[in-house]
């Protein structure tokens, strides 16, 4: 096939560097974005998210006249649908007493129909959101059919998962293996050549479903294991051991490789892709719906161990640092951290947060000066190589709580600082 033009849905964290990168390789694309701002922003050569790379990949698309945004789709021989799938707000699926959270379809659907007054026979189509199984057969399909075409007949459909790491992004999208799962091996065919544009990982032809589950399964996959380390974290809060002692340990069996705990699961595929195979099937997954439960509760767990360390939380001063779901991005979409100050705050505390990757929140010097306790929250780099003797000069308080085991307690010990670290406390709560 012949891709002269494509049109990107979505401008996000997936769909602008997908649209920026298909830019460079010449190829002329119009991104489609609800949000006006956002359009007048990357009109300009200028970006709205963080991502190591992406303003100059833009800034140059833009330039040489490979790149713009507008707020409709236009005519193309591609389109990709690159929008959010998040939760629906406050409402909720339920099986034998069991509730689980429900996939927010409506942007998918949204742009599906915004292709419509545009799609062409032989024009290509792939969704990239991360979606529940079938989607793309049962949701996609049925509207672009309103045209009068038919999917893997008139043109092609497929679906295409990202399968990138924020902060790698640009890399990842042209080295990473790409699946292409569509509705007809034809379309899958056609996914793998507009695709083949700028991947140089393998591309695997599938079904549309398929590769709908690959992804969900990846993640998942991920997210079980995160519970099993976080709840490892808290029966060694409650046996006395250290957890990253006992971790390291155990992970030099041969056939063990044990994950980190944390404050919690974030971002917009961990956090959530689980909930898509409950979703779809929960009288099978009751594995995956209880690590969900796990993960999601590990923000509570923190939070009783700051309390535990301030004896109270009313009226005491906290100092959070970080608010992103993971280190250096600027990413806070189901941030766990964020939901430890949500329950610090409703418990009382008086929370100031610093984020280094959102300039909107206070300075360091700010959050640190009057606080009653320090709390790491994200493993930022700018975090992990703070020198204990100086922070001692910035704050009154000699209480830090490590929730991420990125500091040397020595050194935070011989600088005069409490240190209690999740996972980490050898007195034991049994």
């Amino acid at each position: 096939m012949n891709f002269k033009k494509i049109c990107v849905i979505g401008l996000g964290y997936i769909g602008l560097p997908t649209a920026a990168t298909f830019a460079a390789q010449g190829i002329k694309v119009l991104g489609a974005d609800i949000n006006a701002r956002v359009i007048d922003t990357l009109n300009k050569g200028e970006i709205h998210i963080h991502e190591p790379g992406l303003r100059e990949a833009v800034s140059k698309a833009v330039e040489m006249g490979n790149f713009r945004a507008a707020t409709k789709p236009e005519a193309a021989d591609a389109f990709i649908i690159a929008v959010p799938t998040p939760f629906q707000e406050n409402k909720f699926g339920e099986y034998n007493g069991v509730k689980y959270k429900l996939a927010d379809m409506r942007a998918v659907t949204s742009a599906a129909e915004a292709i419509l007054p545009f799609l062409q026979k032989g024009n290509l189509v792939i969704l990239e959101s991360t979606s529940p199984p079938r989607t793309t057969i049962d949701l996609v399909k049925p509207i672009l059919e309103k045209s009068g075409l038919k999917a893997g007949e008139d043109f092609y459909l497929c679906y295409s998962p990202e399968r990138v790491l924020p902060g790698q992004i640009l890399r990842e999208l042209v080295e990473n293996a790409r699946v292409i799962g569509g509705v007809t091996p034809e379309s899958a065919k056609a996914g793998k050549a507009l695709y083949s544009i700028f991947v140089k990982g393998e591309i695997i032809e599938t079904d549309a479903t398929t590769a709908e589950m690959v992804k969900l399964m990846e993640n998942t996959y991920r997210d079980v294991n995160i519970a099993i380390a976080n709840e490892f974290s808290r029966l060694a809060d409650k046996f006395g051991v250290d957890v990253w002692e006992a971790i390291s340990i155990a992970n030099l069996h041969p056939r063990v490789k044990i994950l980190t705990p944390g404050p919690g699961v974030g971002g917009h595929c961990i956090s959530v892709d689980p909930w898509f195979f409950v979703e779809a099937a929960p009288e099978l997954t009751p594995l995956i719906y209880h690590s969900r439960q796990v993960n999601d509760a590990q923000p509570q767990f923190v939070a009783e161990l700051i309390k535990r360390a301030l004896d109270s939380l009313a009226g005491k001063k906290i100092a959070a640092l970080g608010l992103a779901y993971k280190p250096d991005v600027d990413d806070m979409r189901e941030s766990p951290a964020n939901e430890v100050v949500r329950l610090l705050q409703n418990a009382g505390a008086i929370v100031t947060a610093y984020e280094p990757f959102k300039p909107d929140t206070v300075s360091l010097n700010d959050a640190l000066q009057d606080a009653d306790a320090i709390v790491l929250l994200v493993k930022h780099t700018e975090f992990v190589n703070f020198n204990p003797a100086e922070i001692a000069k910035k704050t009154k308080t000699r209480i830090v709580i490590d929730t991420v085991n990125a500091w040397n307690n020595e050194a935070w010990k011989n600088a005069g600082f409490e240190v209690l670290r999740l996972g980490a406390n050898k007195e034991g709560r049994g």
